[in-house]
């Protein structure tokens, strides 16, 4: 089997429950890591173990162009009200003909941060806002 090239990172989708964005300009924070606890074994000062702690998951960050949907910034809002709506959702990855590739999927998601544009009176780049996700896990499905 020939060697396969790797997918573009400018092709993807990503989808959470009752939320209908359409696109997102750019989406980071894809990935966990495990705490490292170190543990002195009996009476030995020099013999140490390295044992697996508290899992983490890193904020999925989402950035957007302004539209006239307020969707992701009214979820935002609720949370701040007190009013958190745990979702799930994926992030995919497509090849360069729209077809789906790689998958994950990521549940108990909430807004944790959320950002308006920075707004520049001689400025002609696209308004951006911004969503932070916290999560409760994330699992490559494809």
């Amino acid at each position: 089997m020939p060697p396969q090239d790797p997918y573009r990172n400018f092709n993807f989708l990503v989808e959470i429950d009752g939320i209908s964005q359409v696109r997102f300009a750019e989406c980071s924070g894809i990935g966990g890591s495990i705490d490292v606890v170190t543990y002195r074994e009996g009476g030995d000062p020099t013999a140490t173990r390295k044992l697996p702690g508290l899992t983490h998951y890193s904020n999925i960050v989402l950035r957007w162009g302004v539209t006239d949907s307020h969707e992701l910034e009214d979820w935002f809002h609720d949370a701040t009200a007190g009013k958190i709506q745990l979702r799930k959702g994926s992030i995919t990855l497509l090849d360069q003909d729209g077809t789906p590739r790689v998958r994950w999927n990521f549940v108990g998601a909430w807004p944790a941060r959320w950002e308006g544009p920075h707004l520049i009176g001689d400025g002609t780049q696209v308004a951006i806002e911004t969503l932070e996700l916290a999560h409760e896990g994330i699992t490559r499905a494809q």
